[in-house]
Order: structure tokens, then C-alpha cells, then sequence
């Protein structure tokens, strides 16, 4: 090409050096910003990791200067977050009955939590009682209130459907919602055991805070919810058909909260069989000795 252009390989060299970076630069920079706009909450590690899975070879470090240089770094600012519990009330708070305790059956302990939904104007709060054993959520309700009647009745519906032995351990935070006289009422009438987290140890209840962060990861994350109706509708669907029925859960095996309680209620069935059968086996035999006319005993 330089023979026939007449060109020396210098003056083409000092050419691609002015102009070619120029042109990468501007190809890249184009594909950083296309990618930062059309992805607002992305950094510049979600962008560069978007850049090479759409085929552009850059480096991280580029494409920080590179957005930096064009106002595009994502801006992190701490949204409103309404505040669902207030332990600075005088009502009595109770120990930390569940540490190092890890449930073998069902309806053993009950975590108990109340996050907030946001709506297009407002917000409303969702209250769930999950049991511990299979993460299944046993009752839950939906108000545009706090209220203690909200976590009231969202327990009152996980008494009506699962009907626990006395003794069961219900586990929630110190909010006013669990501590106020109402709420442990109901759990005195029925024979649960109150238990609360520490002060400022969210790892206390963490099943619950688990459930809820798989609901707005899975669930409400981007979906605009016009009102209580819709949302009450919407979260109730994902709970009860989706959450306790199909969503496998790595630490139950890769089962559903209903899948796995039906596992362990075959198992929990065999091992009693297997157990009857042991003891039918122990007891001694009675058998007739017909020449005689009396018993012996036959060892097993």
C-alpha cells in the first residue's frame, strides 16, 4: 500500500497515530455511554462487564475515567426508607430465646417481620409470620398502616391455618408491633413463647430478613404498584403460589417450603414405622406349646 500510495511507512505511522486512537477512543467512549444511560443504577464494573459481553475489549480502569470524564459514575443517594420499628418504647422486651437453637420439625419457632412496599404515591407495610424449619410464609397481611393490629392479624392468620402446639417459640425484633400488650396477649392465649433480638443484630432474625429481601429482589423491584389493592393482590400471589410452593431453596435441599415439610413429613413417617417396627420386634413371643398344653416364651 505504501509502494502504490507513494506513502513512506513513517508518514503512515504518524497518520494511525493521530487519527485511529482518535477514532477508538470515540467508538468506546460511545458504547461506555449508551451502556450508562440505557442502566442508570450500573457502576462502572457492571458497565465494563455489559462492554464485553456486547463484544468491546476495554478495561475497567478506562471505562471509570471514561465515565467520570462524562458525569456518568452512578450517583449513590440514600432513598427515603420509612422506619418500621421503634424500639425505644417502654413496653417489656423479652430474651433471645432461638440463638444456637435450630428447629427439627415444623411449627417449633415462628421469625416474625414488617417491611415497607413502595406505592407510585406513598407507601404501605406487609407483616409475614414464616415458620423457621421450612421458611414457609404462615400468615401475612397488608395494611397502609403500623399499627400492632397489622402484625396481629398476620399472626392471627398463621394460628388459624397451622393450629401449633403450645410451646412454640415466636421470634421477631423488639418493634412495638410484638412488644405491645395486644400482641403478647395473643401469643399468651395460645401457648407461644415470646423471643426477641438483641439490640442493634439484624442476624438475630435473619430468616425473616432473608424472605424479605428475596420479595423485593424477585418480586417488587421495578413493578410500580398503584395502591393497596393492587399490591396486596400482586404480593399475595407471589407468596402463596409462587414462594411456598415452587421457589426452590438451596438451604432445604432445592425444595419449595411445601416440598420440603412434605419430605420431612414422609420421612418423619418412615422413621416412626421403622420405629414400630423395631419395638414389635423386641417384645418377647407367647407361643403354645401344643403337647404341653402350655406357654413358652421365645426370645426375638
Amino acid at each position: 500500500m505504501s509502494e502504490l500510495l507513494k506513502v513512506s511507512l513513517a508518514s503512515y505511522y504518524r497518520h494511525w497515530q493521530a487519527s485511529a486512537p482518535r477514532q477508538e477512543e470515540t467508538s468506546v467512549r460511545d458504547a461506555v455511554q449508551r451502556v450508562a444511560l440505557a442502566n442508570r443504577r450500573y457502576g462502572y464494573r457492571r458497565v465494563t462487564a455489559q462492554l464485553r459481553q456486547d463484544g468491546v475489549v476495554v478495561n475497567h480502569k478506562r471505562v471509570l475515567r471514561l465515565m467520570a470524564e462524562d458525569n456518568l459514575l452512578c450517583l449513590r443517594r440514600r432513598p427515603f426508607v420509612p422506619v418500621t420499628t421503634r424500639p425505644d418504647h417502654a413496653w417489656p422486651v423479652v430474651p433471645n430465646r432461638v440463638r444456637q437453637v435450630q428447629p427439627t420439625a415444623p411449627d417449633q419457632i415462628w421469625v416474625a417481620d414488617i417491611t415497607y412496599i413502595r406505592l407510585d404515591e406513598g407507601f404501605v407495610f406487609l407483616a409475614v409470620v414464616l415458620d423457621a424449619f421450612s421458611r414457609k410464609v404462615v400468615g401475612w397481611a397488608m395494611a397502609d398502616h403500623l399499627r400492632a393490629s397489622l402484625a396481629v392479624l398476620a399472626l392471627a392468620r398463621a394460628l388459624a391455618r397451622r393450629r401449633p402446639a403450645h410451646g412454640l417459640i415466636h421470634h421477631s425484633d423488639r418493634g412495638t408491633q410484638y412488644a405491645c400488650a395486644e400482641y403478647r396477649t395473643m401469643l399468651e392465649r395460645h401457648g407461644l413463647q415470646a423471643s426477641m433480638s438483641g439490640v442493634g443484630n439484624p442476624y438475630d432474625n435473619a430468616k425473616a430478613e432473608s424472605f424479605m429481601a428475596t420479595l423485593k429482589r424477585e418480586q417488587i423491584d421495578g413493578r410500580p404498584y398503584r395502591d393497596l389493592a393492587q399490591a396486596r393482590t400482586d404480593i399475595g400471589a407471589f407468596i402463596d403460589t409462587v414462594y411456598n410452593r415452587k421457589r426452590l431453596h438451596s438451604a432445604l435441599g432445592y425444595r419449595s417450603p411445601e416440598q420440603f415439610e412434605a419430605w420431612h413429613r414422609e420421612g418423619a413417617g418412615d422413621a416412626a414405622l421403622n420405629a414400630g417396627l423395631r419395638a414389635a420386634r423386641a417384645q418377647p413371643v407367647l407361643e403354645a406349646d401344643e403337647g404341653q398344653g402350655t406357654l413358652q416364651i421365645v426370645s426375638p
